[in-house]
This record gives C-alpha cells, structure tokens and sequence, in this order.
C-alpha cells in the first residue's frame, strides 16, 4: 500500500476480492494515516517540481505527472511516492557496498563480495571468516546512513544464496 497499490492489483496478487481489497486499503490507511499524508504530500511536491528526492538528494524527474493519460499519470504518482523509499534504500545498499568492499581489502579479508540482489548482498567466504564477516557487513549496513528508525539486518549463511535463506 505504501508504494501506491491499488484494490485491482492487491486483489489480483491475493486472490481477495475487489471489496476485500479495497476494505483492506481503507483499514491500512485508517490506522497509519501518515502513511497516505506522506504520499499525498510527496505527490504535490512532485508536480509542483517536476521531480522527488532520495534522502541523500538524488533527484528523478517525472515529467508524466502532467501527462492527460490517466494511465500514464497514475503510473508517474506511484513512481513519485517510490522513488523516495526505494530509491533511499538503493542509496544505503550502495553506501554498504562501497564501506564493505574497502574492509574487506583493508582488514585481510579472503571472502569476496559477489553480488547485489535488490536490498541483499551474496559473498563467497571461507568458513573460518563468517563469523567476523557476518559482523562487520551488518555493522556496515546498519551505519550506512544516519536514519531515524534502526537498520535491521538479517543474515544467512549457507553452500549457495537459496541455503541462505
């Protein structure tokens, strides 16, 4: 709901129906209701600039908050309220990545940071490293950015990413 989800896509992602889904929005709103102020608030804000911030200032332009197609339009308004959360979170991985990637050269690390995967990073490690690995990625993670709420980190470990999990 947060990122602008509608009754049509909540209903058809969970097999609810139409009013189900649309109750549950109702409901959602009702009891976080700075959750839709914030997307009210960042929309005006968009098409009144023209664009939406990260909270570290990236900027993305949504010229299609002026367009006269209301699917187009529709489209640009969930952008705007994404951009700031997603986009943040992008932000804070790469932060972590860059942090992490200079440990490990820095601090005698044998295990290689291979991959990103949305808000995750896979690493190949030899076993003797995890635990102190596990550590310092999390602290990296979690110290990326100053926030007002906690960063949780959940880690696992295991022979390939789906193990991991």
């Amino acid at each position: 709901m947060i990122y602008g989800m509608g009754p049509q896509r909540l209903a058809r992602e969970t097999s609810v129906t139409m009013q189900e889904a649309r109750q549950f929005i109702d409901d959602y709103f009702a009891t976080y209701p700075a959750v839709k102020a914030f997307q009210e608030r960042t929309i005006e804000d968009a098409t009144e600039t023209g664009y939406v911030t990260t909270l570290l200032g990236r900027r993305r332009y949504l010229p299609d908050l002026q367009s006269k197609d209301q699917r187009v339009f529709a489209q640009a308004r969930n952008v705007a309220v994404n951009t700031p959360l997603q986009g943040t979170a992008a932000d804070l991985i790469k932060i972590a990545m860059i942090r992490i990637d200079e440990l490990l050269r820095t601090e005698g690390y044998d295990a290689r940071m291979l991959l990103q995967i949305h808000d995750e990073l896979l690493f190949e490690a030899p076993e003797a490293e995890m635990e102190r690995l596990t550590a310092m990625v999390v602290a990296a993670m979690q110290e990326a950015m100053p926030l007002d709420v906690p960063i949780v980190v959940d880690t696992g470990v295991g022979a390939n990413w789906s193990e991991a999990h």
